[in-house]
């Protein structure tokens, strides 16, 4: 069977294979982990004509450095806005390339972005877990962590004209996060909600695939600091006694016993996640039916990004922003 062999010259903490994620296992309490940035593996496994939720290499921004060994296939890199270099060569991201015997890939970070996505025009050969090759981040359970020295074969390799993908507006870092209330906002005070809705927060350093610790006005419980541990969700925004917030994202714990103030509706938090520590954003408290409404809005938008990354059309103005209603 035809190959292609590359192996890992160098990678940065929290660089993994993923795939759409381990569904249907979190009452068992195991994390559905899959990437960071879920419209960006859909839209990079898409341009190399895989499955949307095939396995890839999620980069994050301690970067990543292949070397081909062997053969020849077509990738897709998607995500951040990162730098790449191919041979010395520098290009961008959002496109579609061909790496060949005895070239080297190098993927860093650039203006914008913390994650971003390499996918294989073929089959990325990584172990399974749980049905699954999502890596979760703490364990290194399923298709695992890349690093040094580690030898990747992509199966069936294919190779694919050079194109541009189509970035939608609304894939950038997302400053302005739209959030539902609840579960547990009647444990706070009434001075805490209105701090979520008119404050400001920061993203602190303490950032993983886990999650993200903010900085900013304090939460202030007005009830019991500890409620029955109950299911999370990723985009919970969770405060612990020290009244600072974190939002949940991909690796999450699947019960928590803090309250939850808030929830960031799933169209932000691919966006959110590109948000690097330090950078501001705001929240925008909206009601449960404006969410629905909103990721019904995104699901369409998106279905015509699809469609047109299939038809090969790649016009910037065709990939808009939904105008940021909620």
């Amino acid at each position: 069977m035809a190959e292609a062999v590359l192996r890992v010259q160098a990678a940065g903490p929290h660089v993994t294979v993923q795939d759409g994620g381990r569904m249907g296992w979190q009452r068992f309490g195991v994390t559905e982990s899959g990437p960071m940035d879920r419209v960006a593996a859909l839209l990079a496994n898409l341009a190399v004509r895989n499955r949307g939720d095939a396995p890839l290499i999620e980069v994050s921004l301690g970067g990543l450095t292949l070397d081909c060994e062997a053969g020849a296939v077509s990738i897709a890199i998607a995500g951040g806005g990162f730098i790449v270099t191919l041979d010395g060569a520098r290009l961008g991201s959002w496109q579609v390339l061909t790496l060949r015997a005895g070239q080297r890939l190098t993927i860093r970070p650039g203006p914008w972005g913390s994650w971003t996505c390499l996918a294989f025009a073929g089959t990325l050969e990584a172990p399974e877990w749980l049905g699954s090759r999502a890596t979760h981040g703490l364990s290194g359970l399923g298709g695992g962590r890349i690093v040094p020295g580690r030898v990747l074969r992509i199966g069936t390799p294919r190779m694919l004209p050079d194109r541009a993908i189509p970035c939608p507006v609304w894939a950038r870092p997302r400053r302005i996060l739209h959030a539902t209330l609840g579960p547990q906002d009647r444990h706070f005070a009434p001075e805490a909600i209105d701090a979520l809705r008119e404050g400001t927060f920061r993203l602190t350093s303490a950032y993983d695939r886990m999650g993200v610790r903010l900085s900013g006005p304090a939460l202030p419980l007005a009830g019991a600091l500890s409620i029955p541990s109950e299911p999370v969700l990723r985009g919970s925004v969770q405060v612990a006694g020290d009244g600072v917030a974190t939002v949940l994202l991909a690796d999450h714990q699947t019960t928590g016993g803090y309250p939850k103030i808030a929830t960031v509706v799933s169209p932000d938090l691919d966006g959110f996640v590109q948000c690097r520590s330090g950078q501001v954003v705001r929240f925008d408290l909206i009601a449960p039916e404006a969410a629905v409404a909103m990721a019904r809005r995104r699901a369409q938008a998106l279905a015509g990004v699809v469609a047109r990354l299939r038809q090969g059309q790649t016009d910037p103005a065709q990939t808009g922003d939904d105008d940021h209603r909620p």
